[in-house]
């Protein structure tokens, strides 16, 4: 079965690090795309772990949701 997992990579430090949204876990690069890399293999091992209830909120996501950010000021 092919699973999706929302992903936010940040950048800490010299390393990237990429934690999933729906479940937590998460891994780390010094690229994006090792860090992606590295948590894809996580996950996939996470996967061959997990029981069925673990798994529930990865059938919840239908669509890629939309990260962005909001700014806020006070005075």
């Amino acid at each position: 079965m092919e699973y999706k997992l929302s992903t936010i990579v940040t950048k800490e430090d010299d390393w990237y690090v990429a934690k999933g949204v729906e479940i937590e876990i998460a891994s780390q690069g010094k690229t994006v795309e090792k860090a992606l890399a590295n948590l894809k293999e996580a996950f996939e091992l996470w996967l061959e772990h997990a029981d069925s209830k673990e798994i529930a909120p990865l059938h919840a996501v239908q669509h890629s949701p939309i990260f962005t950010s909001v700014e806020a000021v006070t005075a």
